[in-house]
């Protein structure tokens, strides 16, 4: 955790965190200072990297989408050219939610969904032919028992 960061900056994260539609006015009372310096406070945190982003969290499942799936990529090269196309090419997948480079056996884990098993086996196809791909073994997700799309600011982080 960043020195910069005193204890209202990290309540304004934390409610920021817990509903990202919260009004300043709401905001700056929760978090104890009045609206002016807690608007330049967010726009502070924005500018310097600490928040990303707003948006909403929608439930796949009720879009249609019932398949998730992680899918291990190993590719045949670890190039950084090689690593960087097949970041491109995962860019481009709808299908792909989120990518993570990882060390050791696998070199990507992508979290992907997929309205039906059917547009998921079209998209593995289409995956295991693209440049430098060496195979892929996908897990399908049965059951999520957590899914906590926030930091845990509540952790004591040293330093």
């Amino acid at each position: 955790m960043s020195k910069n960061l005193d204890e209202i900056d990290l309540k304004i994260l934390s409610e920021i965190q817990a509903d990202g539609r919260i009004t300043n006015v709401e905001l700056a009372k929760r978090v104890g200072i009045s609206p002016p310096p807690c608007l330049r406070r967010v726009r502070t945190l924005e500018e310097e990297g600490y928040i990303q982003g707003y948006r909403g969290l929608l439930d796949p499942r009720r879009l249609g989408f019932d398949v998730t799936v992680f899918a291990s990529v190993h590719l045949s090269s670890q190039a950084d050219a090689d690593l960087r196309a097949f970041e491109e090419f995962v860019r481009a997948e709808p299908l792909v939610r989120e990518c993570w480079m990882l060390s050791g056996e696998v070199d990507f884990i992508l979290k992907c969904v997929a309205p039906d098993m059917a547009t998921f086996q079209d998209f593995v196809t289409h995956l295991t032919a693209a440049p430098h791909v060496r195979n892929v073994r996908t897990s399908l997700v049965l059951h999520n028992s957590k899914y906590e799309a926030a930091v845990p600011l509540d952790l004591k982080v040293p330093g």
